[in-house]
């Protein structure tokens, strides 16, 4: 096995098993061959955790993947029309013997214009910062010892236009500093470390993290009196049945939970307040249709009100639902539930320890409507 693919696997796994690093099936990753020709990356849909040495990963052409970044006419094209054409060219770009239809991770061009090893993660404790009103201020503060600063990197479009951000601001960082950024913060998404091994990536990881941590509170979990079991199979039946009335569709309700972070959070005289802001990042949008329902009273009728009027809006109906005192429920099924409580437990954390600098920077109207779009053009491939 090619060393760059077995880093690929090392670096993947050991940061796809932890929850407070990457969330469900988010994240990638990739490591670029010694002789500079070729990147593995992980492939779309596939979660880090997952990848091993016969799945989950494409190898690509490095030479073909930049000059898709090079390309001005892409840019002049809608964001679908664009998302589809860098879709079939990454795939065009790869160079390897895996014939299933797994496609090269969005996020591909990013990865080529920086270091050997790149790990792209939504760590909890960073989405603290990237997802605060004066986060980046915050990182500063964090950070202001480090021979190399980290660059920030305002929100930018998933995709092709992100790529294109990375690399005109990541270039500006090489003329400034005579090297690549090796951290990367971005704002409403997440974190990307870049270095010359495996190894020195997986410790700037754990690094950048321990300083990030640094600075917030721990989770002081509340006390309630654990729900009984024919407490939870109501509320689940009076979610099932809301969601129903309005969609008209039977989505199973087929998650519960109560952990620390819930009952921190159902604690806070503040918790409707936190959640009535949108979502937090393009996972969030993308994996729970935005943030959880906060549920006072446990109703067909308000619950179904509620979506309703999320519908009107144009939005997608809830998938997560807090309700008061009881805990953490989502509809749907058993395959993606715990993907999408991973996202919600991790949106719930970074809501509250936001509120430390400056309060929540959530997706605009505009943001959200690129991300969906982004999102419906590359799933009609």
């Amino acid at each position: 096995m090619d060393k760059a693919l077995s880093d690929l696997i090392k670096i993947s796994n050991e940061t796809g098993k932890d929850p407070s690093l990457v969330q469900g099936g988010g994240g990638n990753t990739s490591v670029k061959t010694a002789d500079g020709k070729f990147m593995y990356i992980k492939a779309s849909g596939t979660a880090l955790k997952d990848m091993n040495r016969r799945q989950g990963w494409r190898r690509l052409r490095l030479d073909s993947v930049l000059k898709i970044i090079k390309d001005k006419s892409l840019a002049k094209l809608d964001t679908q029309s664009r998302e589809i054409e860098v879709v079939n060219r990454l795939l065009l770009a790869c160079d390897d013997n895996i014939s299933d239809t797994a496609r090269p991770s969005v996020e591909t061009h990013m990865h080529a214009i920086l270091g050997k090893s790149v790990i792209h993660l939504h760590p909890v404790v960073v989405g603290a910062y990237v997802n605060a009103k004066n986060g980046k201020k915050e990182l500063e503060k964090l950070f202001k010892n480090e021979k190399l600063q980290p660059l920030w990197i305002p929100y930018a479009e998933l995709g092709f236009a992100l790529a294109k951000k990375i690399s005109k601001l990541a270039g500006n960082y090489k003329k400034k500093f005579g090297k690549k950024p090796a951290i990367i913060f971005l704002q409403k998404h997440g974190l990307v470390i870049s270095s010359d091994t495996a190894g020195g990536a997986l410790r700037l990881v754990r690094r950048v993290i321990r300083v990030c941590k640094s600075k917030l509170p721990a989770m002081k979990a509340g006390k309630i009196k654990h729900p009984v079991n024919k407490d939870i199979t109501k509320a689940k039946s009076v979610i099932s049945k809301a969601l129903f009335d309005v969609t008209g569709k039977h989505i199973p309700v087929s998650y519960f939970a109560t952990n620390k972070p819930m009952l921190t959070f159902m604690a806070r005289k503040d918790a409707s307040k936190l959640l009535a802001r949108e979502a937090l990042t393009p996972a969030e949008l993308v994996y729970a249709n935005g943030p959880a329902m906060w549920v006072e009273i446990c109703d067909v009728e308000t619950i179904a009100r509620r979506l309703t009027n999320l519908v009107r809006k144009g939005k997608r109906p809830s998938a997560a639902f807090i309700v008061k005192g009881m805990g953490l429920f989502v509809a749907g099924d058993k395959k993606n539930a715990p993907v999408i409580a991973e996202v919600t437990t991790s949106s719930v954390m970074i809501r509250i320890w936001a509120q430390r600098f400056g309060g929540i920077a959530a997706l605009t109207e505009r943001e959200q409507k690129l991300v969906n779009e982004w999102e419906s053009g590359l799933a009609s491939q």
